[in-house]
């Protein structure tokens, strides 16, 4: 859909005018509360500058209502508008089902004031209100869209509700405005497999989690659609349900029947909703002007005033340009391309960028404007020669920065090559530089056996002065791969913002800070997809053999919906506190972080092949020990069949149910039943253990060893967990246990190049230490600074035992409980992993927090932070979000509050080492050392170094790291690091 301008579709229309629907017309029925809710959700938080009411919603809201008034687009103007709100919660369908929405957690506290201004903005706009008690929104829309179509009315369902598709069909159509998306009869069938008169059918079977309709287990919407396709309806096809070939399949469908039934009532609209407001008395009104731009201007929506005023042909409200009051701004945080006009630009760069006000405000006009600017992947430009490219790098460098997207030939960066970069220097405007896309399979991918494109030498000779110039910003999300494959070329990237590790330092738990995800939810517009674009399975292809057009497509849309994110997310930093985390903890990471995934590790190949064979010997013996202690064979690997044994024929107590009705044979639903002295689930516990290690590590490993080195390169993950910890991936190497004699193995297998060594650094109880320091514990800290085994004494402190000659036994307690308390362990957790009463485990927890009261204080502050704030922080300022922690469901209550204790100290503990990280390879070079950092395993560092440097590296590697918050913060707990160096890195460990 384009985006055109048109008169405004209120024009002359005089207030209170009743006009009945009729053939020539054109209803919009708003889903006004599921708006709000989208809103809410996509769109950066947003307060009023003069006293902090959250507003986000609103002005999203009254954004889309402005630009449905006036930009219709393809569709035309409507002439009957209303928004429809859910007055209540229970309707008819909550006394048919009790269970009906019941799972639906607590609305987000900062959400609740802004429904009421939402509807004060709906009456602002001269728009009708519609609710009614005891009724949902849903019905009031199918009931309305049913008479203006019988009246000969088209209609315009403005929202994206997969419940309300049931009603699409000729005459109706629905259109999600935040992806200036019309959903039409086609549309339904992509999302369902069905047209829109078989939908309820199909919702019948699969249910709804978030509305909490059961359907029937075990089938989902692809499942359904086929069946509903080769049995025409529902009732038909739980009448013929015997038939059914598969076991499971069938046996679900008879079990569940009437389930099935009740699923389709709940999610039939009811099209009869009797209605307060005639459909005539919708007739689209013209806005008073006086009373929108009041209220716009109580909300203090600066730009959207400013383009409703002209609108409307109305002087813009007084004292809205004055500044507000804001905290004075610092230099580093200001002066940067972002907040300049950039030289010798012209078009929406240069009207963004010179937009003033606050940070906050700063992002909401530019997510305004931003968002009038359209996606249009048809005038992305396909660059193929170089005085073309030459152009564009110069008015690069003159505008100072530039988004980039390096698309690779395949997933891995360590064995791929540049097929092509895409830049954008202006939001809706991109260029894509083929370099190496080549015919495959046949392939013609436009201009025949020659694709037009320039030669990877040619067009990188000419990038890479733009590439390593420090004066040009270089703007990529989820830079590193880009670095990765870079470096291979000989080409460092410099002066680098990635908008990935921006949405991450702002919205770390409650946002996914993917490109395509952050794309959707910011601007509603979705990328092309990998499927779209290379296909999927054994179809899919190298992007390099990618049409070179499709590759301009999605190339450069990624280059430009990276411009946008950066140009919305980056201002949002200063104000929300996170400056500091982007800078000095995310930014400088990722080159480290790049540099140690293209170093890699070596691994002994020979050594993981006679661990495979030695860990399937142990298999076969435990799978037979298995079933004689079962006394049948069975599917090991089934949870059904395991747990039939378990629990229906060894009638062994507990096993908590799963949602399907089975019992629950996880690992600690096992571990709870081995620790009561049953054997069969201690050796499943052994054989899964085991079994995993062989699919993983034994087995897979191999398969990971670059060609090119002979060394395996993990890939490492920033912005993957919310407490600011690292993940590795293909392979994951942060999974290995070391507390296992298997593990250790397996560990065995990591090597040092001939005439190397490798040293392991590791912190000792980090995170012990940092909730000493964060809770303040003096007993605590002595017993660090004193250089004791912190768990001795803390038993000692317990249990009034002395350190000198303490029972094994009970030194292990204290160490679970002291690392239990760091994730917020309970009673239950604490018996189950001890093996003992619930009761005995609640009295070491009091004890415990009678001893060391600083910590319990601790505790109950956090919590009480994240409930207020809706995050806590680390001790390097990492916010991590609890938008639901204030949930009225005491188990999702309780793992939130548990997760805010535990995030500020593994947090903070993930900041220390990545601080390290950060300095380590200066350190190295500056004590003319050849070492290379290779691996992070959380709190541990691998290094090779020449065998002759082991001991100092190792010292330096100390010193970093025993020294890494300073000088932002100094710990009232001594850190302490544990170096050896070894020829493997068990041995180093």
């Amino acid at each position: 859909m384009t985006t055109k301008t048109t008169k405004s579709a209120t024009a002359g229309k005089p207030a209170g005018l009743s006009k009945p629907a009729g053939p020539g017309d054109h209803v919009y029925l708003i889903d006004a509360s599921g708006y709000i809710f989208r809103a809410y959700h996509a769109l950066p938080p947003l307060t009023r500058p003069s006293d902090g009411l959250p507003i986000g919603a609103v002005h999203g809201f009254c954004a889309m209502l402005w630009k449905l008034l006036r930009d219709a687009d393809e569709l035309a103007p409507p002439t009957h508008l209303a928004a429809i709100f859910d007055k209540s919660e229970h309707t008819f369908r909550n006394d048919l089902y009790q269970g009906y929405k019941a799972n639906r957690s607590e609305t987000p506290e900062d959400l609740v004031p802004q429904f009421p201004l939402v509807r004060d903005a709906v009456r602002a706009f001269n728009v009708a209100c519609i609710e009614k008690l005891g009724y949902e929104a849903d019905d009031l829309i199918a009931t309305y869209a049913l008479e203006a179509k019988n009246a000969g009315a088209d209609v315009t369902i403005v929202s994206s509700d997969k419940d309300l598709m049931q009603l699409v069909g000729p005459g109706i159509v629905m259109y999600d405005t935040m992806k200036n998306k019309v959903i039409d009869e086609e549309g339904v069938v992509e999302k369902f497999g069905v047209p829109p008169d078989k939908v309820i059918e199909v919702q019948a079977l699969i249910g709804d989690t978030s509305d909490n309709v059961p359907g029937v287990p075990g089938i989902g919407v692809k499942t359904a659609a086929l069946l509903i396709g080769e049995y025409g309806d529902l009732d038909t096809l739980l009448a013929r349900a015997p038939e059914i070939k598969q076991q499971k399949r069938r046996e679900n469908l008879i079990e569940f029947a009437d389930q099935a039934r009740l699923s389709r009532t709940l999610v039939t609209l009811d099209t009869q909703t009797p209605l307060d407001v005639p459909l005539a008395e919708t007739a689209v009104r013209a806005p008073e002007p006086e009373a929108l731009l009041g209220f716009m201007r109580e909300m203090e929506f600066t730009t959207l005033t400013k383009r409703v005023a002209e609108g409307l042909g109305a002087p813009v409200p007084e004292g809205l340009d004055k500044p507000k009051k804001t905290a004075r701004k610092k230099k580093d945080d200001y002066d940067h391309p972002l907040r300049q006009s950039p030289r010798g630009a012209s078009g929406p760069s240069r009207d963004i960028a010179v937009q003033g006000g606050s940070p906050r405000e700063l992002a909401a006009e530019r997510l305004d404007r931003i968002e009038d600017i359209p996606f249009d992947r048809a005038a992305y430009e396909t660059v193929t020669d170089t005085a073309r490219l030459s152009e564009l790098l110069e008015a690069a460098r003159e505008q100072a920065f530039v988004a980039l997207s390096v698309k690779r030939d395949r997933a891995d960066p360590m064995a791929s090559d540049v097929a092509g970069i895409a830049l954008s220097l202006t939001p809706g405007q991109a260029a894509y530089i083929p370099m190496a896309h080549r015919a495959g399979d046949g392939l013609d991918l436009g201009g025949g056996p020659e694709i037009a494109q320039i030669p990877p030498v040619e067009a990188l000779k000419l990038l890479k002065p733009l590439l390593e110039d420090e004066a040009v910003l270089k703007i990529i999300a989820d830079a590193k791969p880009a670095m990765v494959v870079l470096g291979r070329y000989g080409i460092a990237l410099d002066s680098v913002d990635d908008p990935t590790l921006i949405s991450y330092a702002l919205d770390a738990g409650r946002s996914d800070h993917s490109l395509p995800k952050r794309t959707a939810a910011l601007f509603g517009h979705a990328c092309l997809t990998e499927k779209e674009v290379v296909g999927t399975g054994k179809s899919a292809i190298p992007f390099d053999q990618v049409d070179v057009a499709r590759a301009t497509e999605a190339a450069g849309e990624e280059a430009d919906a990276g411009l946008r994110m950066w140009m919305v997310l980056k201002p949002r930093m200063p104000s929300e506190g996170v400056t500091a985390v982007y800078e000095t903890l995310e930014r400088p990471l990722e080159p480290v972080l790049a540099e140690m995934e293209r170093a890699g590790i070596k691994v002994d190949r020979a050594m993981l092949a006679r661990l495979s064979g030695s860990f399937a010997q142990t298999i076969a013996r435990l799978e037979d020990e298995i079933r004689e202690l079962a006394g049948e064979d069975f599917n090991i690997g089934s949870p059904k069949q395991l747990g039939e044994i378990l629990f229906d024929k060894m009638s062994l107590a507990g096993g908590r149910k799963t949602k399907t009705g089975a019992r629950s044979t996880d690992a600690a639903a096992l571990e709870e039943l081995a620790a009561a002295g049953h054997d069969l689930p201690q050796k499943i516990l052994e054989w899964r253990q085991l079994a995993k290690l062989k699919s993983t590590y034994t087995d897979a490993l191999p398969a990971y060893i670059n060609e090119e080195t002979g060394r395996v390169h993990t890939r490492y993950v920033l912005a993957s967990t919310t407490t600011g910890r690292l993940a590795s991936q293909e392979p994951n190497l942060q999974n290995i246990p070391v507390r296992t004699k298997e593990g250790r193995e397996i560990r065995k297998a990591f090597v040092a190049e001939p005439g190397k060594t490798l040293i392991s650094a590791d912190y000792s109880q980090i995170e012990l230490r940092v909730l000493a320091h964060m809770a303040d514990t003096p007993t605590l800290r002595q017993a660090f600074a004193d250089g004791l085994d912190i768990h001795a004494m803390t038993a000692s402190e317990m249990f009034g035992v002395p350190i000198e000659g303490m029972d094994p036994g009970v030194r292990r307690r204290a160490k679970a409980i002291n690392f239990g308390i760091i994730y917020g362990i309970s009673a239950v957790g604490l018996a189950a992993q001890l093996g003992i009463p619930r009761g005995e485990a609640a009295a070491y927890i009091k004890t415990y927090f009678e001893r060391f009261p600083g910590i319990k204080d601790y505790m109950e502050q956090m919590k009480a932070e994240a409930r207020h704030s809706g995050y806590v922080s680390t001790l390097f300022g990492r916010k991590v979000h609890y938008p639901e922690i204030n949930t009225k469901n005491p188990s999702l209550r309780g793992n939130y509050e548990r997760a805010a204790i535990n995030a500020p100290i593994q947090g903070s503990a993930a900041d220390i080492i990545r601080r390290a990280m950060i300095r380590i390879p200066g350190a190295l070079r500056d004590a003319g050392l050849k070492a290379r950092m290779l691996l992070q395993v959380h709190d541990e560092l691998i290094f090779e170094a020449p065998e002759e440097e082991a001991e100092k590296t190792m010292k330096v590697a100390r010193e970093i790291m025993e020294a890494a918050p300073a000088p932002a913060l100094e710990l009232k707990v001594p850190l302490k690091v544990d170096a050896r160096a070894a020829d493997n890195w068990e041995a180093a460990h």
